[in-house]
């Protein structure tokens, strides 16, 4: 794990000095290699981490978010890819905010299409020059992004198919029923009350 480690170390170094004007910063945690660059430059950085020959990142793994909401520029967006030839992968993060749009990776990796689709419909990051930007997860009609920290667990609408109507309708979201409340207390320690049949073992 050590020379893992050290190659690892040495690749961020190559990548940071040739891209020094896109890379904020690197670092090797849990013996994974982990990129922060511009987001502006996202598209240059895929290039050249699939193309330079130290590197040879091919597999576009995955593309998703993280929520930070107290942060300015709240998300990360997060690539991930895998070096076949080296046998490597990488985690690279872009900053970006509610309203700034992030450069779409499809002309360097084609297969960032849904992935990016899904960024978009779950955190609500918008992804520029992708050629067909629209909710893939979620209903047409759906407000908000889901996977936002600030997102309420229980919705804004609920679809149900009406069978008066004969289709499917959107209605506020309402609680059926009240919340109920439990005592938590550990079944070791019993209860305040007595349940029923309880009385006749006390009895005995």
């Amino acid at each position: 794990m050590l020379q893992m480690d050290e190659t690892l170390d040495t690749l961020g170094k190559t990548i940071a000095g040739a891209l020094a004007a896109s890379v904020a910063g690197y670092a090797v945690a849990h013996h994974e290699l982990n990129m922060s660059v511009r987001a502006a430059d996202i598209v240059a950085v895929m290039r050249f981490l699939r193309d330079d020959p130290r590197c040879l990142f091919w597999n576009l793994t995955d593309v998703t978010a993280v929520d930070w909401p107290s942060r300015e520029r709240r998300f990360d967006v997060v690539y991930h890819l895998l070096s076949p030839k080296h046998n490597l992968r990488i985690r690279v993060k872009a900053e970006t905010d509610e309203t700034t749009p992030v450069p779409s990776i499809i002309e360097v990796f084609p297969g960032a299409d849904w992935f990016e689709r899904e960024t978009y419909d779950l955190y609500g990051v918008v992804f520029t020059g992708h050629p067909d930007m629209r909710r893939i997860l979620t209903d047409y009609g759906f407000e908000g992004h889901p996977l936002r920290k600030d997102f309420p667990l229980t919705g804004f609408v609920e679809v149900r198919y009406d069978d008066e109507l004969k289709r499917v309708v959107y209605e506020p979201v309402r609680l059926t029923q009240e919340f109920r409340n439990f005592d938590f207390l550990s079944p070791w320690e019993g209860t305040d009350y007595v349940l029923p049949g309880d009385e006749k073992a006390k009895g005995s």
